[in-house]
């Protein structure tokens, strides 16, 4: 190779090197970028007028400035260990999807807060995305619009396959005991808690390790003789077994926690870099941060400890919509954090809503959004939530006083809408009884997720108002205490009335936080069917074949029953025929009652759907989606009927 030759391929590679190995020094946050791979998304498709689409995988480093006030609010920062410059430098796992022609996006970057390092974006917008990459993008709805992806690891403890997660230095030289719950649903002398996966024990057979029980929700706890149990990793095994359905809780020794507060300001500067350095790898004019369940938990504390603006004061994402989150928060910027844990019972502390209120429990004053940190920068907020965020996560708190006697306003810059008969976890269709004492609610309301993007992206971008919020509220008795919900008697279906309501978590960011207090318990009001009254109803809800709830107890084959499980919604069709329902003795019409012929009941789905277009909750291109599931839902239930039919006059001739 001639000398030219080589000069061109070393300048080559130093090309090469600058674009893979990106530095960020326009960012002190942000200290370099490793791309390592990149390939076309959906094996090359064209999406719309945007075109192609590439995945870019990699690592980002930061480097964060432990005296910069907006860091202060950091659990333990003061004991992580810092570089030469005196910073805490981390790395997170990164992944983008980004047009291969920029200029051809819409400009707006959604930040998908990843769930247990997950990707939720694509799932809940693009419908149920391939395994394959060609059927990764799903229908393509935001790829089509334009939209860049961005995902960036912040969870320690995320242990599925190909998760993204972060690499956080430790609290050096603190030692102390880590907890975490548990419940199991089968007879066994082993038990692997989850929620402890991050943590080793430093002693396994102190005798300072714990192992706590209770036989239901809301008892006193009983400790477990140190003798009759043993420790390995997370995993102790029980002398005599663990019995189904009680609450164990296992407390062990560790040393150096991670400094899991440093996640959230990973992704803060993860944003402040793709919208305001020039060097990014990918830029965007607009962020929005999307989170589901244990991320939209997340987001509701990324803006209460002020992440939202970051070290050079300057406001991170324009938009934040936590989905299916409820009133709260996730234990990730605390000691001994165990990020992963559903926090069933104390997820939910004071403050409960945005608006700044006075806590009759403490007497202070405070805020999710209307505080100190958090409100100077405030993005434009969607909450979107389904029935069982109120029965087992307090939204109704974020819409009143902190005792639940008064209704108030929403925010100017926040809207709520309930999805109403929607449940957390989407069922299987066609339904089916799992670990619930009814069938999974298969009703999956996610649909109308899109005109709600489409409505966000105007009211950031110009200020058009999205459609006003649907929620249950106390003034017209459309929330109501759970004791007072009108539930119809229906044969086998224990009533939800007396559920256990569950007490305040704790918030280690207030002089008091009252953790342990009763909560109020709050629910949407139903109708004689038992489905939401108030909320967004869709076309399942409003024209229904069924009853859908957001809660479902345990089934008696896994023990504690007098217990929701976790998340999971109850499906409970209606009889089919008036003779069935009399047979039954259920309050609810049957379905010949209610609609002549399977042609009206779908017509009158799609006028459903269409006034919900015209009020902006649909988009049009999705309406016969929805009417044709409805098609499959009529189909299944007349084949469950005649099936029934059949069996019963088999049964009876003989």
């Amino acid at each position: 190779m001639n000398r030219l030759a080589r000069h061109a391929a070393q300048l080559a590679l130093l090309v090469l090197i600058g674009v893979l190995i990106r530095p960020a020094l326009s960012r002190a946050e942000v200290s370099r970028v490793e791309i390592a791979s990149r390939r076309d998304v959906a094996g090359g498709r064209s999406f719309g007028a945007t075109g192609t689409y590439e995945r870019l995988t990699g690592k980002i480093y930061f480097a964060i400035d432990p005296a910069n006030a907006r860091n202060q609010v950091i659990a333990d920062l003061d004991k992580a260990p810092k570089n030469a410059a005196g910073k805490i430098e981390l790395s997170a796992d990164l992944v983008i999807l980004k047009p291969h022609d920029p200029a051809k996006g819409n400009g707006i970057a959604i930040f998908d807060i990843v769930n247990r390092g997950a990707g939720v974006v694509m799932p809940q917008f693009d419908g149920p995305p391939g395994k394959t990459p060609e059927s990764e993008a799903g229908d393509g709805f935001l790829l089509d619009r334009g939209y860049t992806i961005v995902m960036v690891g912040w969870e320690f403890d995320a242990r599925r396959e190909g998760a993204l997660k972060i690499d956080l230095p430790g609290a050096v030289g603190v030692t102390g005991l880590v907890s975490g719950t548990f419940i199991v649903d089968s007879r066994s002398d082993k038990a692997t808690v989850a929620d402890l996966v991050g943590y080793t024990p430093s002693d396994p057979a102190s005798a300072q390790n714990t192992l706590r029980v209770r036989e239901k929700l809301g008892a006193t706890w009983a400790t477990i003789a140190r003798d009759k149990w043993q420790l390995a990793g997370n995993t102790v095994t029980l002398d005599g077994g663990f019995e189904p359905g009680h609450t164990y809780e296992l407390a062990y020794l560790a040393v150096n926690p991670p400094v899991a507060g440093l996640g959230f300001a990973a992704v803060r500067d993860a944003a402040a870099w793709v919208k305001y350095a020039p060097d990014a790898t990918v830029s965007a004019k607009t962020t929005l941060a999307f989170g589901v369940s244990q991320t939209g938990r997340w987001l509701r504390e990324f803006l209460y400890e002020g992440f939202n603006s970051d070290e050079r004061n300057r406001q991170v994402f324009d938009a934040v919509w936590p989905h299916r989150a409820g009133a709260a928060g996730v234990e990730l910027d605390v000691r001994w954090s165990t990020p992963t844990s559903l926090l069933m019972e104390s997820a939910t502390h004071f403050p409960f809503s945005d608006r700044k209120q006075r806590d009759p429990v403490t007497a202070l004053e405070e805020g999710n959004i209307e505080n100190a940190r958090a409100a100077e920068h405030q993005p434009k907020i969607f909450y979107t939530y389904s029935d069982t965020e109120y029965w087992e996560r307090s939204i109704a708190l974020a819409t009143t006083t902190p005792d639940g006697s008064k209704d108030i306003a929403p925010l100017a810059n926040e809207r709520l809408y309930l999805l109403s008969g929607a449940p957390h976890n989407v069922g299987a269709f066609p339904p089916a009884v799992t670990t619930g004492q009814l069938a999974a609610n298969p009703f999956d309301s996610r649909i109308t997720l899109r005109a709600l993007l489409i409505a966000m992206e105007k009211w950031v971008a110009d200020g058009t108002a999205p459609p006003a919020s649907r929620y249950p509220r106390l003034t017209d008795r459309t929330l109501v205490r759970a004791r007072d919900v009108a539930w119809p008697k229906i044969t086998g279906v224990t009533s939800p009335q007396t559920a256990y309501a569950g007490v305040r978590g704790p918030n280690r960011l207030l002089a008091k936080d009252g953790a342990g207090s009763p909560l109020p318990y709050l629910v949407p009001q139903v109708d004689r069917d038992g489905n939401a009254v108030a909320g967004l109803r869709l076309p399942d809800v409003a024209v229904p074949l069924a009853t859908y709830t957001g809660w479902n107890f345990r089934n008696t084959a896994i023990g504690g029953t007098e217990q929701f499980f976790p998340l999971m919604g109850s499906y409970i069709p209606f009889a089919r025929t008036k003779a069935e329902r009399d047979q039954a003795r259920d309050p609810r019409l049957s379905i010949e009652e209610r609609y002549h012929s399977r042609d009206e009941y779908l017509k009158l789905v799609q006028q459903s759907a269409n006034a919900l277009v015209t009020d902006g909750f649909l988009l049009v291109g999705d309406v016969p989606a929805i009417v044709k599931h409805a098609g499959e839902h009529w189909d299944f239930l007349a084949e469950r009927s005649t099936t029934t039919t059949t069996t019963t006059t088999t049964t009876s001739a003989r």
